[in-house]
């Protein structure tokens, strides 16, 4: 063989391995360009924690009665906002120097909304409220606000009102009874309230009061109500926090209304309506302001305007035209056009306290340390 021929089949073989290895390498090239995995999912994130929530309660959750409404606004936050919040409560926490110490503890376990839910609180709580500028603390039926602490109320007068209105026209001894708790400007008024709706219906009767000293006392509050209808009085309304008074009405044959929650199932035969609040409506308003960052200090008063007030299982022996004036008060109540302190209204002593046609403002209705033209006894000190 020439070395031409040689240097040919040399050349042959170099250029079939260029070509092989340029297969390959093409090979390769398509293996790298497959597609890519998809990248991991990014991890979601973390949810937010729930506000914590407490109540410090008066008296036992089933008293049946103030504290019993308090709970079912606790519930209707519950229910409003499910997992965004988380709720506790304490009841049975006595006005005083105790009160402080749950209040404070409340703070300290990281609850940013606590509602102290009776006027004795007033004075712990504002207390407690420097200590924790963080918290927002919510006092019921007081009057005393801070920078992280604010008031609300319910207009009880308007329900005391409706009620002494279906008293007005159901006693046959023109005396009604009324078992009063402290006697604060809250009580008072409402002893007033349901005097001047008895009034409006007969003007005959008079309004005889025993107090107790205490918000839940059962005991306290059958003897009073024992010793009120031994007096003369045959319908009985109440501003404490039990079903007692009710109760011991049914027992002796009397007749009584609900307070705070609907009592009916308490003394069916004596039951004549319940004056009931309704906390829900501010409860759920409370907590939207602190979770979206509105929430101020002030002062809140709701009545059955705002859905907070309402009188409920009126007795069907209660004549048509008074359940007719009733459900006319309520119109009135929610439009504006009623107000139940409306003049002329005279005092216990005879002088005019309210002009006629002139409306009481909140200022009035805050200060009330008197009773009115048909209230027997003194308003104790």
């Amino acid at each position: 063989m020439t070395d031409l021929s040689k240097r040919s089949l040399i050349k042959a073989a170099a250029l079939t391995a260029l070509a092989s290895a340029a297969l390959i390498g093409c090979g390769k090239k398509e293996e790298a360009a497959a597609p890519a995995p998809a990248p991991a999912a990014a991890p979601a994130p973390a949810k937010p924690e729930p506000l914590k929530i407490a109540f410090a309660y008066v008296g036992p959750v089933g008293d049946g009665g103030w504290t019993f409404a308090h709970d079912n606004g606790r519930k209707a936050i519950e229910a409003e906002f499910g997992d965004k919040v988380s709720t506790s409560f304490v009841e049975s926490v006595p006005e005083s120097a105790d009160a402080e110490r749950v209040i404070r503890d409340m703070a300290a376990q990281g609850n940013k909304l606590i509602f102290g839910t009776t006027f004795g609180y007033m004075e712990p709580m504002l207390k407690v409220a420097p200590d924790f500028k963080d918290v927002k603390f919510e006092h019921a039926t007081g009057y005393k606000t801070a920078e992280n602490m604010r008031t609300y109320d319910s207009r009880t007068y308007e329900g005391a009102y409706m009620a002494g209105v279906i008293a007005g026209k159901m006693t046959k001894t023109n005396t009604l009874g009324v078992v009063g708790s402290i006697p604060i400007p809250e009580v008072i008024r409402n002893i007033n309230s349901f005097t001047l709706g008895a009034q409006s219906v007969n003007p005959k009767v008079k309004t005889r009061v025993v107090w107790v000293g205490d918000w839940f006392n059962p005991p306290k509050e059958t003897e009073a109500a024992t010793a009120l209808i031994n007096g003369g009085a045959d319908v009985l309304m109440q501003n404490t926090d039990s079903s007692a008074v009710l109760q011991t009405a049914e027992k002796m044959g009397k007749r009584a209304f609900g307070w705070d929650s609907d009592m009916t199932a308490y003394g069916p035969k004596a039951h004549l309506g319940s004056a009931v609040i309704n906390w829900g409506p501010y409860y759920v308003k409370a907590v939207k302001d602190a979770l979206e960052g509105t929430w101020t200090t002030g002062g809140v008063w709701w009545g059955h305007k705002e859905g907070a007030i309402d009188m409920v299982s009126v007795a069907e022996d209660v004549p048509a035209d008074i359940k007719a004036k009733v459900d006319t008060i309520k119109a009135g109540l929610k439009d504006g056009s009623f107000h139940p302190w409306t003049g002329p209204i005279v005092g216990q002593d005879g002088k005019e306290v309210l002009p006629k046609g002139a409306k009481a403002d909140d200022a009035f209705l805050g200060g009330i340390k008197f009773y009115v033209k048909g209230v027997e006894g003194k308003v104790p000190n």
